[in-house]
């Protein structure tokens, strides 16, 4: 039942919800994240150290927002999710990724320009932001934005802590024969330390992991390709050609077709990168001396460094490895991507793959308590607002949120998590819908520069 409803949420009217509005928004802007690139480049990357310079201190700046925000969709998906798409949708679905990708860029500028721009502070001090607040205030549907909370909490305390805090427990105990419980009581207590220190910590710590671990998966991924480039032009063909071709049909609900390769390339890139979700206003909120514009031109930087950077050299790696065939490999997931690394360096493969999935699964769990308990505090105050519910409203309040997230990752390190993996993924999925009905009729408030 269960997975059934996991097909349905995931089908293809979901696809197309992500890809139209995308596309909607690159021709809107005459495809800005393609004829800027230069410049939006230079007002993200290029002005990190005329940053430091300007910011004060105690303050949350753009690239630390940027590297929490990365920290949330850098994580399984660009290790498990790429092998998975490759084995399930062949090569081809990483052209649909890379698609995905460059329009799922504007979906990102767009829904983070409207959370800078509809954000307010609440009594204490603190940045509310995200899909809930322009749903209520631009929208003028508070309810719509209680559910977008709602969602949200869910997918925090399944996708975001759960499975995270499984795939570390699962790593450590097949790499390192660690028990799980020990690595339970281990993580449980690190997440406590960072999130109890707020949404200041969080990004301190993300700006410090998020630059080196990326720097060093990336580094090992170049060495492993660059040993076969006389392959890449090979890697390139089957890619180009595998994409445009139906090999296997699926049907949806109003009877047509896609090629798997086109749903598991979409559907994959938007697990890694979560353009259209909107969790990438919520973490973009609490970035100050900011402009909407300038923020959301991070928020595209995001989608391209994890999905166009970071998945493609996965990609790369397992089709160099498997001679563009990962399905006849016998792997799947991140033993796929494990055994492609081995494959070049040995033993040293293997403690590249783990370790990333470590420190990328470490970090997103820490983003996701922070968008959770953004999303437990509005909600909260909605219902106070209408007087209802007063038993939720306590336990989405203060530390009983905080508890309950570190009682997920505790458990998330000892629980098989099929089932949660299906449910989270469900959450996922609707909380994009109200988002993206926000990004529709509050269009005519999206600008970018000039």
């Amino acid at each position: 039942m269960i997975h059934y409803i996991h097909e349905m949420v995931w089908g293809p009217w979901l696809l197309i919800l992500f890809l139209g509005i995308g596309i909607i928004y690159s021709v809107k802007t005459g495809f800005f994240q393609i004829r800027k690139l230069a410049y939006w480049w230079k007002e993200t990357i290029g002005s990190i150290q005329e940053e430091d310079e300007e910011g004060d201190k105690g303050d949350v700046t753009r690239f630390q927002t940027a590297c929490t925000a990365l920290a949330a969709t850098i994580g399984t998906g660009n290790i498990v999710g790429v092998a998975t798409a490759l084995t399930a949708g062949g090569p081809g679905a990483i052209f649909w990724m890379w698609v995905s990708a460059v329009i799922g860029m504007m979906t990102g500028y767009a829904e983070t320009m409207l959370g800078i721009r509809y954000r307010y502070k609440d009594k204490s001090g603190a940045w509310v932001c995200g899909p809930m607040v322009y749903l209520e205030r631009g929208l003028k549907l508070p309810a719509l934005g209680m559910i977008y909370s709602f969602l949200c909490i869910m997918v925090s305390l399944g996708m975001g802590s759960m499975v995270q805090s499984n795939s570390i427990a699962e790593t450590l105990k097949y790499s390192f024969q660690v028990p799980t419980p020990l690595v339970g009581i281990f993580l449980t207590g690190l997440v406590c330390l960072v999130v109890l220190g707020g949404i200041s910590r969080i990004a301190s710590v993300s700006e410090r992991m998020i630059p080196v671990a990326s720097g060093i998966y990336m580094l090992f991924s170049m060495v492993v390709i660059m040993s076969c480039y006389d392959k890449i032009p090979y890697i390139f063909h089957v890619i180009f050609k595998d994409a445009f071709q139906p090999v296997s049909v699926f049907s949806g609900a109003a009877g047509f077709g896609i090629s798997k390769s086109l749903q598991y390339g979409i559907s994959r890139g938007v697990f890694s990168n979560e353009a259209g979700l909107g969790s990438m206003a919520v973490l973009h909120g609490a970035a100050e001396n900011t402009t909407p514009e300038k923020q959301g031109m991070w928020a595209m930087f995001e989608v391209f460094f994890d999905t166009i950077i970071i998945c493609t050299m996965t990609a790369f790696v397992i089709l160099c490895m498997t001679e563009g065939d990962a399905a006849g490999s016998g792997y799947d997931g991140a033993a796929l991507t494990a055994f492609s690394f081995s494959k070049r360096l040995g033993g040293l493969g293997e403690y590249v793959v783990s370790g990333s999935m470590l420190v990328f699964a470490f970090a997103t769990i820490i983003a996701w308590y922070y968008l959770g308990k953004q999303a437990a505090g509005y909600l909260a105050e909605s219902l106070k607002k209408r007087n209802i519910l007063y038993l939720l409203q306590r336990i989405l309040r203060g530390k009983i949120y905080t508890l309950l997230y570190l009682c997920a990752v505790f458990v998330g390190c000892l629980a098989k998590l099929e089932t949660v993996w299906e449910f989270s993924d469900i959450w996922n999925g609707l909380m994009a819908v109200p988002n993206i009905v926000a990004l529709i009729f509050l269009m005519k408030e999206v600008k970018v520069p000039k």
